[in-house]
């Protein structure tokens, strides 16, 4: 912020947080300045109420900052029955209680009449206050805002009403706030594309790393190598020399469990249990939750050894992706997993690079397990057919891809470091001109 000036004049805004603010600009409290406008959700019992043309908007659907369309509809029997309100085109959406207000504070402007449901709240703006400034205003309050929160059962959050609609505002004199907010729309448009074009290269570089794995472990480092049909689709042709085997002979299974959370003795001992929330990362030596010495040797839970390949056998994850991860210490796992053992013809680091190259293949293999969640048809899944070549050009591929994708994840790394710095810029920009730390008049 070093090149944009301050404002010539400022005074003590009575306010501790907010500090001292241009002289010519008003404090007030929210609610002076906005009307609120509640939502509901209509009877899902009543089928004339759903999948119509009108919007009705949820938490889920404020992953943006402009919101013109949502996942799901209402019909305009639920809007003339009563059942369900328009909020106005121009009104500023917040999510007033959800899981959601643990991490963020989303701020979304409505782009279209649309409904709402009870979590949110619409505020539209009243004369002293432009409704593009107050969307940039709230946003560049959000840390304030989830300062009052409260907790509203099994984890979700709630704003403090009271305490949120009196939270005090910076209010310059209008034609600025249009001013301010022209400047920041140009401004954030500018490092949104910016990041827009970091991520697509983040993406890129995954499909690069997943492709250079898929290769190494279907096709061998020898480009020159005799090659033979496999015989199966999606392997096509290996090396002539490579066996060809279905995973359940090259590996041993182990489940897992969950023991009793009534036992406490069984909880938050020294031995990692791993879920699917922990497999985040490729090698895993530690877990979120951990089990005591109690729960193993009562055979509430079991230890499955190093150099196990933990996999996702049920979950929502299975949506989205297949991650495989290395133990690289004694643990225990969850019912939604599976370990496997490799046999002696096969490294534990090879196989896990094995299952990534073929994770198309595992992922083709899903079934429906109930309210979204996907689950592997084990059967079907065991007896995927794979490659599996000498133990020494096993190694020589591990070394080969270690090196590889060592140097891409670097580079990815790198490049989420430089989205997060222009995401805390963006966000410190719109907070320094919305709070009067920075002048924008001459600027636009």
């Amino acid at each position: 912020m070093s090149h944009y000036k301050p404002y010539p004049a400022y005074k003590d805004s009575g306010v501790e947080w907010l500090g001292r603010v241009p002289e010519h600009w008003d404090i007030l409290p929210l609610k002076s300045v906005v009307t609120f406008r509640s939502g509901g959700t209509p009877s899902k019992d009543n089928l004339d109420f759903w999948d119509g043309d009108i919007p009705w908007a949820s938490a889920k659907d404020l992953k943006k900052e402009q919101l013109e369309d949502t996942q799901d509809h209402l019909t305009e029997l639920a809007v003339t029955s009563g059942a369900a309100s328009l909020v106005a085109a121009g009104s500023v959406l917040v999510v007033v209680r959800g899981m959601i207000l643990a991490r963020t504070f989303p701020v979304v402007e409505a782009m279209v009449p649309m409904a709402i449901n009870q979590d949110l709240k619409a505020l539209q703006a009243l004369q002293a206050l432009d409704e593009k400034f107050l969307a940039y205003l709230l946003r560049g309050l959000a840390n304030e805002s989830l300062r009052r929160l409260e907790e509203a059962g099994h984890g979700t959050k709630a704003l403090r009403m009271e305490l949120w609609t009196s939270m005090q505002l910076t209010i310059p004199p209008k034609e600025e706030q249009q001013s301010i907010s022209t400047y920041l729309a140009r401004e954030t448009a500018r490092i949104d594309a910016l990041v827009a074009k970091k991520t697509r290269f983040i993406e890129l570089l995954r499909e690069k790393r997943q492709a250079l794995i898929t290769h190494a472990v279907t096709k061998g480092l020898d480009p020159n190598v005799k090659m033979k049909d496999s015989g199966v689709e999606w392997l096509g042709e290996v090396p002539e020399h490579w066996g060809i085997s279905p995973l359940k002979y090259l590996v041993r299974f182990r489940s897992g469990g969950t023991p009793s959370k009534d036992n406490l003795e069984f909880w938050d001992g020294d031995i990692p249990w791993a879920s699917a929330k922990d497999l985040k990362q490729e090698m895993l030596a530690d877990t979120i939750d951990h089990l005591t010495g109690t729960a193993i040797e009562s055979g509430a839970a079991s230890l499955v050894p190093p150099g196990s390949i933990l996999v996702v056998v049920r979950g929502m994850i299975l949506a989205r992706l297949f991650p495989v991860v290395e133990t690289l210490v004694p643990m225990a796992i969850n019912q939604d997993l599976k370990a496997l053992v490799p046999s002696e013809s096969l490294n534990s680091r090879y196989l896990a690079h094995l299952l990534r190259g073929s994770s198309a293949e595992s992922l083709s293999r899903l079934e429906e397990a109930g309210h979204g969640t996907k689950a592997l048809r084990m059967e079907n899944w065991v007896s995927i057919e794979l490659p599996a070549p000498p133990l020494h050009e096993q190694l020589a591929i591990i070394a080969m891809l270690d090196i590889q994708t060592a140097r891409i994840d670097s580079l990815s790394e790198k490049t989420e470091r430089s989205i997060d710095l222009l995401k805390e810029r963006r966000s410190a920009l719109i907070t320094a001109a919305v709070t009067g730390q920075i002048d924008l008049r001459e600027a636009v």
